[in-house]
């Protein structure tokens, strides 16, 4: 018996020994191969391959406010690298990724598809006699793809396609051959092989599946996507969409199509499409949820403004919604606004701004969003800090969109400047005009009310010290198990100690905080005492700071009036803001202004009176200009509105036209400074302060121009300009620049 069964173990062997030859052509040598494959080498490639792919799909992030790619992964430019050939790689293997042992899901993919070709593979004759071959090769070529090795990739669908016409994964390896052409920007090859695929074979040859229908579709309408053929990319969209075998990808189609509807403004195609998604049972949440979004963007006002406010509530109230707040709040602000209630849409888009996300984009057209509400409302300053605050978390955004609401900011800036100005000389004005009891007094009060929030800032310190930096907030509970801080007894302990080390020995008494009351001395409010002798508590200190000279007064009212009048400006001519523009001009006017700006800010209340058709007003400066400045040119202006001046305009009205420039300058507004120049020159030919202009127009020709034309410039204010510091100053730089 013992004989037989070694008989059968030595058979056994001989058989598994015979059948690992991948030269033998038998059915044993074939169907063992087949299976190795299969269910070893080929099985364990699949599956890194697809834990690639769930790592790729939890890491990407869609910018749901452009439109969305058609293919849900983000590949960076310059880690695409041209294939490396290594020795011992023959056809259809490209280039390895390295000799490095594989680590990520789909070098292991890779690995593992080389081992089955190179191990398993049966070419005998010119012919592959293992059948599972063609999907090694297909995954060899995925896993590349994913690893932005499109050269290599292609190499091994080209091996597939070209040796193996007849296998079963054919179609399939031309789609995946056509999207890693598309990657490499040869978007007209994947065209032309696409359509063949879905247009001619599927027409004469052989009905493909819906599932290759819809990858080649999709495939297709990501090349015409990068071609710039909208129109043909939404056709291709629509036939990839009739089913819905692959429901991730599908469901981001509609949506994609949604999109480019919105786009071409058909809003009634896309709510068709929208509400697909909605309705579909088995759409992922991402989309079905964007998908109302979107619907609530594309709402106008009527009826459905109403029906769609109402499903936003209720989505806002189901607990699965909470990491799409930000989201909801936002659309319901915007709803609200576009119904023109300004004050539930500034709530709203609050509630948006408190919502716990990461969404740093959404929270940029939020603040964007309160910006403008701010700006259409003159508040100025307010917009401002909501702008600094886009700029703020949007850092790294280079978009036309931040760039524009950076310029917004940079033209807010001047005024906020000069608002400042105002605010802080007001201020110390309004000190100096109060009797010494009544300064006292002020700072007595601001004094009292410092103390008292040191006073809790360093209690509230203390406390965290003592009980952990959780406390003080709005939860009594431990960070520790989630029990009570006083039912958890290691807790409880802690601060025990910690209380005792910071405050002493305390009995239960009120005011028990006071030194008086403690055994031991107390670091805490020893530090508090120190800081209450510091100058921040001398009342003598701020008393002294108030300004007595009479000539730093009324210098401060000097740079407080000029502010003013530069305010008036801006808001008339930079904001179009006639009624601000007239309450900092009025005001102003009544600070018994230098006489410099009396002339300027009669004529620009004549002028704005003028265009609010407000008669008596205008009446009231045009007299006054003619009665008081009547050889003016300002006059003359009145006097002949159709005639065009050309005498010399007031020295104070140069200057600030200068300023008002020399600022377009400072904003990188170089061509708009050089055209405002080349304007205003002819109607000041008897100015002293033409070389100014002159040598600021040059600068900003020397930003925007070339080297040549800057220089042509700078020489030419040498010649006319010689003598003066404009003249020298330009001499120098035509020296550097000869040099």
């Amino acid at each position: 018996m013992k004989f037989f069964k070694k008989i059968a173990l030595i058979v056994i062997l001989i058989v598994c020994i015979l059948s690992c030859s991948t030269k033998k052509d038998a059915l044993i040598n074939r169907n063992y191969h087949v299976l190795t494959t299969k269910y070893n080498v080929l099985f364990n490639g699949k599956e890194a391959f697809n834990e690639g792919i769930e790592s790729i799909n939890k890491n990407y992030k869609d910018d749901w406010f452009n439109q969305l790619s058609i293919e849900p992964i983000k590949f960076e430019e310059e880690k695409i690298k041209a294939p490396r050939f290594g020795p011992r790689m023959g056809v259809g293997f490209g280039a390895p990724k390295d000799t490095k042992e594989a680590t990520t899901p789909f070098d292991i993919a890779e690995e593992k598809a080389v081992k089955a070709i190179q191990t398993h593979g049966m070419n005998i004759e010119g012919k592959e006699r293992n059948k599972q071959i063609d999907e090694a090769y297909l995954l060899l070529g995925k896993a590349r793809y994913f690893d932005q090795r499109f050269i290599p990739a292609i190499e091994a669908f080209n091996y597939v396609i070209k040796n193996y016409p007849n296998a079963s994964l054919i179609n399939e390896t031309k789609i995946w051959r056509a999207k890693a052409n598309i990657r490499i920007d040869n978007e007209e090859f994947a065209i032309e092989s696409m359509s063949l695929l879905l247009r001619v074979k599927d027409t004469f040859e052989v009905n493909l599946p819906d599932e290759i229908k819809e990858q080649g579709y999709t495939a297709l309408a990501m090349a015409y996507v990068k071609a710039d053929s909208i129109q043909k990319a939404k056709k291709c969209l629509i036939k990839a969409t009739r089913t819905l075998n692959n429901v991730e990808q599908g469901e981001r189609n509609l949506f994609v199509l949604s999109q480019i509807y919105n786009y071409e403004n058909k809003k009634d195609s896309a709510l068709l499409v929208l509400n697909k998604i909605i309705n579909y049972k088995k759409t992922p949440y991402k989309y079905k949820i964007h998908a109302n979004i979107e619907l609530a963007k594309n709402s106008t006002n009527d009826s459905t403004s109403a029906a769609i406010l109402k499903r936003m509530h209720k989505l806002i109230k189901e607990r699965d919604n909470r990491a799409y707040l930000d989201e909801l709040y936002y659309q319901v602000g915007f709803l609200h606004e576009n119904n023109d209630s300004i004050n539930l849409a500034v709530h709203y888009y609050n509630k948006s701004l408190k919502a716990k996300s990461d969404n740093v984009k959404q929270k940029t057209y939020t603040y964007e969003r309160l910006g403008n509400i701010n700006f259409k409302n003159s508040k100025y300053l307010i917009a401002s800090s909501y702008y600094d605050s886009v700029i703020n978390i949007a850092k790294d955004d280079k978009s036309l969109r931040i760039r524009r609401i950076k310029r917004k900011y940079k033209n807010l800036a001047t005024l906020i400047r000069f608002e400042g100005v105002v605010k802080e000389n007001d201020s110390i004005l309004k000190l100096t005009s109060l009797s010494k009891t009544e300064q006292e007094t002020f700072f007595t009060n601001y004094i009292e009310n410092l103390k008292e929030k040191d006073k809790k800032a360093a209690q509230l310190k203390l406390n965290q010290e003592a009980f952990g930096p959780s406390f003080g907030g709005n939860s009594l509970q431990s960070t520790k198990k989630g029990k009570w801080y006083f039912y958890n007894s290691q807790s409880l302990g802690f601060g025990k100690t910690e209380f005792e080390k910071i405050w002493g020995k305390r009995k239960l008494a009120d005011n028990w905080r006071w030194s008086s009351t403690s055994a031991t001395s107390t670091p805490g409010l020893s530090n508090i005492k120190e800081n209450q002798k510091n100058s921040r508590y001398d009342l003598e200190n701020y008393i002294k700071k108030i300004p007595t000279d009479e000539k730093e007064i009324e210098t401060l009212k000097i740079d407080r009036n000029q502010a003013l009048y530069e305010l008036g400006l801006i808001y008339k001519e930079q904001f179009k803001d006639p009624e601000l523009a007239i309450a900092r001009f009025e005001r102003v006017a009544t600070l018994n202004p230098k006489e410099k700006l009396i002339l300027p800010i009669n004529w620009h209340l004549y002028k704005i009176y003028k265009n609010l058709n407000n008669k008596n007003k205008e009446n009231k400066h045009k007299e006054f200009i003619l009665t008081k400045y009547p050889n003016t040119v300002f006059a003359k202006a009145i006097k002949n509105p159709n005639k065009k001046v050309t005498e010399e305009i007031s020295i104070s009205e140069i200057e600030n036209k200068y300023k008002e420039i020399y600022y377009l300058y400072k904003e990188n507004k170089y061509q708009e400074t050089a055209s405002k120049i080349s304007g205003i020159l002819p109607t000041i030919e008897n100015s002293e302060l033409i070389p100014k202009f002159e040598l600021l127009r040059a600068y900003a020709l020397g930003k925007y121009s070339d080297k040549e034309t800057y220089k042509k410039a700078l020489e030419a204010i040498v010649i006319k300009y010689g003598n003066s510091d404009e003249g020298k100053q330009a001499k120098k730089i035509v020296t550097q620049l000869s040099k």
